[in-house]
């Protein structure tokens, strides 16, 4: 089987993971910090740090299964 394309899908798996893992790491510390530290938030830093942490969970969710298991079966 030739090898035709030069991507690196364990890493690229890696790296998607983990970017999804601190996206969603930076939106929950940050929403529980703001909270603690200065009681309520403004509407656009709640909107912004529950969107961090949905958008950090579906990346780190979906990174494994696209690069490590759809990408490389399709090459």
């Amino acid at each position: 089987m030739a090898h035709y394309s030069s991507s690196d899908y364990p890493r690229l798996t890696k790296t998607g993971f983990f970017l999804g893992l601190a996206l969603f790491v930076i939106g929950a510390g940050s929403e529980l910090v703001g909270h603690a530290l200065f009681g309520s938030l403004p509407q656009w830093e709640n909107t912004l740090f529950f969107a961090l942490t949905i958008v950090g969970f579906l990346i780190g969710f979906f990174s494994p299964f696209v690069f490590g298991i759809l990408l490389p079966l399709t090459e």
